[in-house]
């Protein structure tokens, strides 16, 4: 039953009382989830006391990158996978695996780790043990996604907002489909930076780096901010100490969102402008890649 029905949203009013805020969660998510994701959801879940019946998990019809095999990567694995998804890198982002490779480089040399970028798959993480896990085919329409109409009366019926966590870009129903809206991450401040986000502050040299928990809307990273934060990096040698602080922030960001969504006095801002919009197809410009890896070694010599 979709949301705009006003017979439908009586009756869920009838059902569950007035509206007090998000209880119910449905998270949108790709077959593994990052470690500083299953951190926010149980933050969240400490902080809030939600509970999340209901996981859409994609079942992209892009079948050249292998889920299990990135996250072994990922994680710190070798051998066939690693040359096979590098060769793939190297097709689809061109000058940007040049920097994926100096990471990969300097995590084998210099034991660096990023844990909070660790992938576990799905149906093995421990605070969704009692959701509905459902595999869900998007439709898909250029780089836009949309969920199946089963899919968005699903969350209609059984959850009062969203997170996206996967699914890529999306719009359509789902977007309404209940009381709170899709919230989902940006890693900057979408009145500076939309797209493409921590790369561009890195390479512009930026002293600190916004996050948001935006409301999705049908524009790119142009929803209502529901929570927000800002942290240093004036002193990240590289980029990927960079996505470090910004997962840092997004972990507690989760939780103070759905805070915020539950205090009457609070409201979603709508911000007064947008920044520029930056393609993440950008980072590939031989230009650009060169910079940010110039950038990361000589933060690496630096440090060391």
């Amino acid at each position: 039953m979709s949301r705009m029905d006003p017979s439908g949203a009586a009756d869920r009013e009838c059902e569950t009382g007035p509206e007090t805020g998000p209880r119910r969660v449905c998270i949108l998510a790709d077959s593994y989830l990052e470690r500083w994701q299953i951190l926010a959801l149980e933050r969240a879940i400490e902080r809030t006391d939600v509970e999340i019946p209901l996981v859409f998990v994609a079942d992209p019809d892009d079948h050249d990158v292998d889920p299990e095999a990135a996250a072994s990567v990922v994680n710190g694995g070798l051998g066939v996978d690693a040359l096979r998804l590098g060769a793939n890198l190297l097709a689809r982002e061109r000058a940007w695996t040049l920097v994926v490779a100096e990471r990969k480089l300097a995590e084998l040399i210099g034991n660096e780790t990023h844990p909070l970028e660790h992938r576990q798959r799905v149906e093995e993480v421990d605070c969704l043990e009692e959701s509905t896990i459902r595999r869900v085919r998007p439709i898909r329409d250029g780089n836009w996604n949309e969920l199946p109409e089963s899919a968005v009366e699903a969350a209609t019926e059984r959850c009062d907002v969203v997170v996206r966590f996967g699914f890529g870009l999306i719009r359509g129903e789902i977007l309404s489909a209940t009381d709170h809206g899709v919230l989902s991450f940006h890693p900057a401040d979408i009145r500076r930076y939309r797209g493409l986000g921590p790369p561009k502050v890195f390479v512009d040299g930026r002293s600190r780096i916004g996050v948001t928990l935006q409301r999705l809307s049908e524009e790119i990273d142009g929803g209502e901010i529901v929570a927000e934060d800002s942290i240093r990096i004036d002193d990240c040698p590289t980029l990927w100490d960079v996505y470090d602080r910004v997962h840092e922030l997004e972990v507690e960001l989760l939780a103070t969102g759905i805070e915020s969504l539950r205090d009457s006095s609070l409201e979603s801002t709508v911000p007064d402008s947008l920044g520029p919009y930056y393609s993440t197809k950008s980072r590939r410009e031989v230009g650009f890649a060169f910079r940010a890896l110039a950038k990361n070694i000589r933060g690496r010599v630096a440090s060391s």
